[in-house]
């Protein structure tokens, strides 16, 4: 289903243009822009038209203007997604400020949903009726009728005129037509310039949001570096010192890389921990000597040295003491 799709899928590869015309066909109206779905209520009904009679569409209001309105719309949408068990997350504070990326990544993943139920075909569904009941929804349908008449009237048949009079159009056509071409010209200018506003902002909402990712895994990476277990180890302080760093320099990188390298050192011993662990055989070899001068006494005697030539212990270095 729709409501698991990854940021990747090709769902997020669709087109302002193709999404904004999609929305014209199946709700018939008259949007020029992706960011005008913000306040909420083309959501719903697009919701009305692939699940009919699910949407209270009274409660939709097209002509919201503030926040709470807006805010009304998307929780009517929210208990709709409740009820069919989508839990897509829909992030409303982004979304009401109208902005051109959040409310264009929004409708591509409600056309993929669209899409996967009856194949995005809302058979059937009139969506200027359903429009009506909802509150400003008459306004939106006399707006998206508009356009619509001013089309059929400039594609009528034309009544016949007599010679004379069409003598005097085509003076007066010869005589206007420089200025209908500046008119059409600046008309062309003003879209062509709207156009690219439009991709700047979504170009620069794009590299907002690239951007706190990024910044987020940082701060995790600081956090982590700050958790007193590790804070003292030396790969820890070189990974700081390359976050802490005010320039691009390649100085920073060569400390860090040193401080890597000095941990992988072996440590020396200090002359005290040399004695300390020789320290230990001291016994042995004293305890050595003590035999072999009995065995000299044997040696000598041929028998067990007598209690009165235990005296002589001393000259051998023997650690016993002569009482």
């Amino acid at each position: 289903m729709a409501t698991t799709i990854g940021i990747m899928d090709s769902a997020y590869f669709v087109g302002r243009n193709e999404i904004v015309a999609w929305i014209n066909s199946t709700l018939q109206l008259s949007i020029s822009k992706v960011e005008e779905t913000a306040p909420g209520a083309v959501a719903c009904q697009l919701m009305d038209a692939v699940h009919p009679g699910m949407v209270p569409m009274h409660k939709v209001k097209f002509d919201a203007k503030n926040e709470y309105d807006m805010i009304q719309n998307y929780k009517v949408l929210q208990d709709v997604f409740n009820k069919l068990k989508i839990t897509k997350h829909v992030e409303v504070n982004k979304l009401i400020k109208g902005r051109p990326l959040d409310n264009l990544e929004f409708m591509q993943w409600l056309k993929r949903y669209c899409d996967s139920v009856n194949g995005g075909a809302a058979t059937n569904y009139n969506a200027m009726e359903r429009r009506e009941i909802s509150k400003g929804g008459k306004e939106t349908n006399k707006k998206a009728a508009a356009p619509s008449q001013a089309n059929g009237k400039s594609s009528g048949p034309a009544p016949r005129a007599h010679a004379s009079q069409n003598t005097r159009r085509n003076d007066a056509h010869s005589t206007s037509a420089p200025q209908r071409n500046v008119k059409s010209s600046s008309n062309s200018g003003a879209h062509a310039h709207d156009e690219q506003i439009t991709e700047l902002k979504v170009f620069i909402d794009s590299l907002e949001k690239e951007r706190d990712f990024y910044f987020s895994k940082l701060r995790d990476i600081e956090i982590l570096c700050q958790t007193p277990e590790i804070d003292h180890l030396p790969i820890v302080g070189a990974i700081q010192k390359i976050l802490y760093s005010t320039e691009a320099d390649p100085a920073v990188v060569a400390e860090a890389q040193a401080l890597v390298m000095q941990q992988n050192q072996p440590l020396a011993l200090s002359p005290i921990d040399e004695i300390s662990e020789e320290k230990p055989n001291r016994p042995e070899a004293q305890k050595r000597k003590s035999i072999d001068c009995f065995e000299a006494f044997d040696m000598g005697s041929g028998s067990r040295p007598r209690l009165s030539d235990i005296s002589d212990v001393q000259y051998c270095d023997s650690p016993l003491i002569n009482y």
